[in-house]
């Protein structure tokens, strides 16, 4: 076992934990991926070699290291590759690593969903399940010419591939600002939807001047809504170009948000992530004719500016000040 997956037990809305967090795994190896909000993939080939022990044995220190210096638990999932160590984290413990043996990777896998394998979507599980093929272990048995022909060639051949348990996945060393997150948790658990859009409206205003602040833009953006029994939904949108326009992030964040089609949801936070975040000199905008989208954008400049001078709340939309 050689890639680690690891989930530090972060409470909500403690995210600026991340990067000291991930500074403790690379006390082991340099080759560490951050997942936000609070895990990370770790390549321990290098580190197994070093310290002459395997990687579940370094889970375990790292574990105790990160209880001792940040008062953190974590659940690890290790595996042959970061595929397979993703899927073996989502049935560990809390000072339990679950470990995929080497050689038994498609055994491991047979009775799980399919939609546990990073990468399959809701509509593509669903595809699969109106034809039988609901488990990895099926999955892995269906001819490829089958799968290519219900999901597509290119998605058909890696779904097989997988299901198999062949992972040609690699760990690709990032930093936690490859993306930026904004959460506005509520004071009592919050049923008004107007409440629920006032509180995106100002996640998307301050990640639009934060993206702004250090010249990027952000080409997906997630939405996280929180209840009360502490479950969660998640659901993401590529945007039509990246931006780091508000309204724009606003407007996507409001699509999110209906496309749930909440009734009565009793909301703890909204949370709204930024990814795949790339320098706005190279990010292309699509001309308009529209005098207000161009009025919008230089209001914007002049607020970003009279924000840097007089404090984040120096500017804000008129529903904010309410």
């Amino acid at each position: 076992m050689t890639i680690l997956c690891v989930r530090f037990q972060l409470p909500p809305m403690y995210e600026a934990a991340l990067p000291g967090l991930l500074g403790l795994l690379e006390e082991f190896t340099p080759v560490v991926e951050a997942l936000p909000p609070d895990a990370a993939l770790a390549d321990l080939r290098g580190a197994e070699r070093y310290f002459g022990r395997s990687a579940v044995e370094l889970a375990s220190v790292i574990r105790v290291r990160a209880l001792a210096h940040h008062g953190v638990d974590c659940a690890i999932g290790a595996g042959p590759g970061p595929m397979l160590a993703r899927v073996a984290l989502r049935s560990a413990r809390p000072g339990v690593t679950c470990v995929v043996p080497e050689g038994g990777e498609r055994e491991f896998l047979a009775g799980r969903p399919v939609a546990v394998l990073p990468g399959v979507g809701a509509a593509t599980a669903r595809t699969l399940g109106e034809y039988g093929l609901d488990t990895l272990g099926r999955v892995a048995a269906a001819p490829l010419s089958t799968l290519q022909r219900l999901v597509g060639a290119r998605t058909g051949r890696e779904l097989h591939e997988k299901a198999n348990g062949v992972d040609r996945g690699r760990v690709v060393p990032n930093a936690v600002s490859r993306s930026l997150a904004a959460e506005r948790p509520f004071d009592r658990d919050e049923l008004d939807p107007d409440r629920h859009r006032r509180a995106l409206l100002s996640a998307a205003e301050e990640i639009g001047a934060r993206l702004r602040a250090v010249e990027k833009v952000c080409r997906t953006l997630t939405l996280t809504v929180r209840y009360a029994d502490r479950s969660s939904t998640t659901r993401t949108r590529t945007l039509a170009e990246p931006t780091a326009h508000s309204a724009a992030l606003a407007k996507a964040a409001y699509g999110l948000y209906d496309a749930l089609g909440l009734q009565r949801a009793r909301v703890r936070a909204l949370a709204l992530r930024a990814e795949g975040l790339t320098p706005a000199e190279q990010a292309s905008h699509q001309l308009t004719f529209d005098p207000a989208d161009e009025k919008a954008r230089r209001i914007e400049e002049v607020a970003d500016r009279a924000r840097a001078k007089f404090g984040p709340r120096a500017v804000m939309p008129g529903t904010l000040a309410a």
